[in-house]
């Protein structure tokens, strides 16, 4: 049986305390989030096989900010609009080649980052906590980069996965989980003067 203290975790982790809002609410906040991951994707430095964009840090904070289910789907349903031909992906991309082509695993990776930044957000990974909410954005970008890079090793080989699918993505993941990291504290700060 869970904590008292777990409860309050898992109720207090985002302010935007979707768990207990009402359906139609959780609605408005996946088409919201998947807008933003849409804008993050667009925010891109072309590299080849993969490029370099902000949808990791999309991916990761919403993850947080949403929790480990409703953050999975938010990021499933940007992916499906990615699919059917939206231009979501990154730079505009769209249709269903990108699912099985080089960014493949990093895509189908994504709702997994967010479902794990999600659950340690849930049990006090978040911005109470700056230094595990670090941790949490680091663990989720490094998830990113090995799944991904395993799907590119079946296309390119596991040494040319390594140079160009993970190496040109370390500082960049680096950065973009210090800043996740930095706007979850700030949240986390914001809901807690908007409480006093």
């Amino acid at each position: 049986m869970p904590s008292s203290n777990a409860a309050a975790a898992d109720t207090l982790f985002s302010p935007f305390d979707l768990q207990n809002r009402s359906l139609a609410w959780k609605a408005v906040a996946v088409v919201l989030g998947s807008v933003f991951l849409t804008l993050m994707s667009y925010i891109e430095v072309p590299m080849v096989p993969v490029p370099m964009n902000m949808q990791t840090f999309a991916v990761t904070l919403i993850g947080a900010l949403y929790g480990w289910r409703l953050g999975a789907i938010t990021i499933a349903v940007w992916l499906a609009e990615g699919a059917l031909g939206l231009p979501v992906l990154s730079g505009g991309a769209a249709g269903a080649h990108h699912f099985v082509g080089p960014t493949a695993g990093y895509l189908f990776a994504f709702p997994i980052v967010g479902a794990a930044t999600g659950w340690l957000a849930q049990r006090g990974w978040n911005g109470h906590r700056v230094g595990l909410a670090f941790l949490s954005m680091l663990i989720g970008n490094a998830l990113c980069l090995v799944l991904g890079a395993a799907w590119l090793a079946v296309m390119i080989g596991p040494e040319q996965a390594v140079t160009l699918g993970v190496v040109p993505f370390l500082l960049g993941g680096l950065l973009k989980s210090a800043l996740a990291a930095a706007a979850l504290k700030l949240m986390a700060r914001g809901s807690k003067h908007g409480a006093a």
